[in-house]
């Protein structure tokens, strides 16, 4: 069984998203892709939350492997301070209430899923100087507001700014910091490691992608 699920949300395959996302799964060497764009199920959450919509078996399947992951990695870009529409209705159709996170005596959001550490791999054509200013809001509402909701509390958020201006140097450099992560993913004395407290020092390490 995989011990990493890796969700590609880009609608192209040729895109660098999905190119980093086959670059980590080759550095972890035990990671599942998922590649939304190969999924068939319906986006539309057509009756909002009153009325439970079938699940299409690529759905069943997916949640399955969310349960199962050890690791689950979510690669998306940023557009119109969102993700794409394919991700969003992933996340309607397959995250629900008592099944993936459920509410609490008090009110508060209880997540469900097991896993033990989520990473957002997050591209934009946002530049570094200007991301203070406009805002990652895609950042909040996958790390924070989908993936550590839904119970994964340690989420790494590596980010890709800059991609429409940037050369082949620092795309390279981008593949290869993916690759690193799934390395380091997949190694299980490297994952030991992480879990006692070496994450911020070894993505400190990297001056390309900037790790929050």
């Amino acid at each position: 069984m995989p011990t990493a699920l890796i969700i590609d949300g880009h609608p192209d395959a040729r895109s660098l998203t999905a190119e980093l996302v086959r670059r980590y799964a080759a550095g972890h060497g035990d990671a599942r892709v998922l590649a939304l764009r190969d999924l068939d199920f319906d986006p539309h959450l057509r009756f909002g939350y009153r009325e439970r919509m079938p699940l299409e078996p690529d759905l069943v399947d997916a949640k399955r492997a969310l349960r199962d992951a050890e690791t689950v990695v979510v690669a998306t870009p940023l557009w119109w301070g969102s993700v794409p529409a394919v991700l969003k209705g992933f996340f309607d159709r397959a995250l629900l209430p008592q099944q993936e996170y459920r509410y609490t005596k008090l009110g508060l959001p209880e997540g469900l899923l097991t896993a033990r550490r989520g990473r957002l791999l997050l591209l934009a054509d946002t530049p570094w100087f200007a991301a203070p200013f406009t805002g990652l809001p895609a950042q909040t509402q996958v790390a924070r507001n989908t993936l550590r909701l839904c119970g994964i509390r340690s989420v790494s958020t590596h980010r890709m700014l800059g991609v429409k201006d940037a050369g082949p140097d620092r795309i390279a450099a981008w593949l290869d910091r993916a690759e690193r992560l799934g390395s380091r993913d997949g190694n299980p004395d490297a994952r030991d490691r992480r879990d006692v407290g070496q994450t911020a020092a070894a993505a400190a390490s990297s001056s390309v992608v900037a790790t929050s």
